[in-house]
């Protein structure tokens, strides 16, 4: 037999419009209530009726996430972090895989809008146009991941300035000629990695060995990318992504170059993997997990206080933090 929701006031000693708000996450009650109502709900197995909520609140119970790559582990984690926080609030995460394709991902926003409270877009590859028009396509709260434009609520990390700290450990290891290798341009990811580097490279301690853009896989540290690295006679190379860095040190290796003894490399993100490679993968620690949550938590802020016209959305920027692993040795060592 189903437990209903005034065996579970009942339980609790509260009224069953008490119980609604406690499990819903845009309810106001105290902190308290809502402890004793939860206990109550998870000691009967109560289950809430959400289509019956959905009839009454206008609500789907649950969320849209889009990526451009889940077979990147990056994204996977960040799926993983907000899925854990949808759920604590009683919503369930929709993802969709964008395949780093505008259109795809438009047509996913499409799909999404009707069946989802809101929509977290992470590291989106719309134009700005594109991204200016979602409004008209559809009226769900849209949060910005690893993406910051202007009159959009969004979270992203530092990486500028991670970037920044992979060049000033390679510099302190007494690397002067320091290769760049980029991602694709028309990303926010890419050009705030590469303004880092940029800045770095202004201020005259490092000499700068630019290889421009390339695929955000393992190839592209493969095809091309690593030869024109060593080509330049660079000591080091700091990598878009860490999947990259993983492509630029198979390369070498096949190459004969050892690393770190002849070339250091550094990635940026701190997949899993990152720690499990040969040699371990010195890299820019992006809070992947945590960002998600955080935008998760933004989309329900927005849902609870919608935005009022001319108010300034909230974008939150979270630190980076280099984590120094084996792929990075000083010059003095060869």
């Amino acid at each position: 037999m189903q437990v209903t929701i005034r065996e579970v006031a009942q339980a609790a000693g509260v009224s069953p419009s008490t119980v609604s708000r406690a499990l819903s996450p845009d309810g106001t009650v105290s902190a308290a209530t809502r402890d004793r109502v939860q206990a109550a709900a998870d000691r009967l197995g109560y289950q809430p009726n959400r289509a019956a909520r959905g009839l009454i609140t206008g609500r789907t119970g649950a969320v849209g996430l889009i990526v451009p790559d889940l077979l990147n582990p990056f994204y996977a984690e960040a799926c993983k972090g907000a899925q854990a926080r949808a759920r604590g609030l009683g919503h369930s995460l929709i993802v969709s895989d964008a395949e780093r394709d505008e259109g795809l991902e438009m047509d996913a926003i499409r799909t999404l809008a009707p069946q989802v409270d809101g929509i977290v877009l992470t590291a989106s590859q719309l134009s700005d146009e594109e991204l200016g028009s979602l409004s008209r396509l559809t009226a769900k709260p849209v949060v910005l991941l690893h993406r910051r434009e202007p009159g959009f609520p969004s979270v992203t990390a530092d990486l500028a300035e991670g970037m920044t700290d992979a060049l000033t450990h390679l510099h302190a290891l007494g690397h002067r000629r320091i290769a760049y290798v980029g991602g694709p341009r028309s990303t926010w990811e890419a050009r705030e990695r590469a303004a880092g580097v940029d800045a770095m490279a202004r201020g005259g301690t490092i000499d700068l060995v630019q290889v421009g853009s390339v695929a955000p896989h393992f190839d592209g540290g493969i095809t091309g990318a690593a030869d024109v690295v060593l080509a330049g006679g660079a000591t080091a190379v700091v990598a878009f992504n860490d999947i990259v860095a993983f492509g630029l040190i198979s390369r070498f290796t096949a190459r004969g170059v050892r690393v770190p003894d002849d070339m250091s490399v550094v990635g940026c993100d701190d997949i899993a993997l990152s720690g499990m490679a040969a040699p371990p993968l010195t890299t820019v620690s992006v809070p992947k997990a945590h960002a998600a949550r955080a935008a998760v938590d933004l989309l329900f802020r927005t849902l609870r206080t919608p935005e009022v016209e001319g108010e300034e959305p909230i974008q939150r920027v979270l630190p980076t933090h280099l984590v120094v692993r084996g792929s990075t040795a000083a010059l003095t060592k060869r």
